[in-house]
């Protein structure tokens, strides 16, 4: 799929290692290619929480069907 800048994502895996599980929604801000984007994941209260350059695989468009949470980090 083709992201453009301002396009929210979900993350379709968790990478602990940032504090992101599966789910979160983040919004690209660069794609580089065809196969990497950048995205920033946002806490509620705006503060920025990881921003990163994932291969498109590692992400899904939002869909009407989603929902949002509220999750302890």
């Amino acid at each position: 799929m083709n992201y453009h800048a301002t396009d929210c994502v979900v993350l379709k895996q968790d990478l602990p290692e940032h504090g992101l599980r599966t789910g979160d929604i983040g919004t690209v801000v660069e794609t580089y290619d065809s196969e990497a984007i950048e995205v920033e994941f946002v806490a509620p209260t705006g503060e920025a929480r990881a921003l990163l350059t994932l291969n498109v695989n590692d992400v899904r468009a939002v869909s009407a069907d989603d929902m949002l949470a509220v999750r302890p980090r």
